[in-house]
């Protein structure tokens, strides 16, 4: 089991436990900082586990413009205000994108790289970035709150049978952000493409997505596994878009047993 968790409100804001090598975890479009809860219990007796709201998120102050050079200079001003020289990051689809942009903008302030459900670009399958924006906007436009729409996004992207206190955490971490917030997100989400850069990612990667993951599916994450040269892909049965949240059990394990095959940290 792990170590109480705490919350720490600011700037940019997370909850954290544990402590040594940094494991910063960077939620989805549809999250915030407890959509993580499951793996800073299971990781946390052995790393520093830490979960953000993302600039704009939860507690998380806003970044005016949002753009994705933004959100990974807030992920190293994060490792800044931790004293943590590098980190292993784990990105959940949105987040996924986050810790690529941060690996290529940032790249000796990552050790390590977790993508899952995941992409290196936007609109693989062919979705029309305009088309996918109205359908996400309009709901807000017409006055509902992430609230409102938290219970239908995330039983459409996780596969069958998914209940419990996860899907309770997921609804809750899902309630807790904004209109304007999610709005950003969107409008931002689609401008995504980072396919001719893989090549250039050198840290320790590990790729994981859901056998039954649609919005992200299998062949995005072979995508990237191809792209990246020190990667891995692993897929979990059964699970849909949320690997972490519906197969938590099996996620920890890969992420667990992924981070202890990396070499340790210098001291300080």
């Amino acid at each position: 089991m792990g170590v109480p968790m705490r919350d720490v409100d600011g700037t940019i804001s997370r909850r954290e436990a544990g402590a040594g090598d940094v494991v910063l975890f960077l939620h989805g479009l549809g999250g915030s900082r407890g959509s993580w809860d499951a793996q800073i219990e299971a990781l946390s007796h052995r790393w520093r586990c830490v979960a953000w709201d993302m600039p704009g998120y939860g507690a998380s102050a806003p970044r005016h413009p949002l753009t994705f050079e933004v959100i990974a200079d807030a992920v190293v001003e994060l490792l800044d205000h931790l004293e943590c020289e590098s980190a292993h990051l784990c990105g959940l689809s949105f987040g996924g994108h986050h810790g690529l942009h941060t690996a290529l903008r940032h790249p000796n302030r990552v050790r390590s790289l977790v993508l899952a459900d995941t992409s290196a670009a936007f609109g693989g399958d062919g979705t029309d970035p305009d088309q996918w924006r109205q359908s996400r906007l309009a709901p807000l436009d017409a006055g509902l709150t992430p609230a409102d729409l938290a219970a239908d996004v995330i039983d459409g992207v996780t596969a069958g049978g998914f209940t419990g206190i996860e899907r309770d955490r997921a609804l809750a971490a899902f309630s807790r952000i904004s209109a304007d917030a999610l709005r950003a997100a969107c409008e931002l989400l689609p401008t995504h493409d980072v396919r001719h850069r893989l090549a250039d990612i050198a840290a320790p990667t590990l790729v994981v997505v859901g056998e039954l993951d649609e919005e992200t599916p299998p062949a995005y994450a072979a995508e990237l596994a191809q792209g990246i040269d020190n990667s891995r892909l692993e897929t979990i049965a059964g699970a849909g878009h949320l690997t972490p949240a519906e197969a938590p059990g099996a996620f920890n394990r890969l992420v667990h047993d992924f981070l202890e095959s990396l070499p340790k940290a210098p001291p300080s």
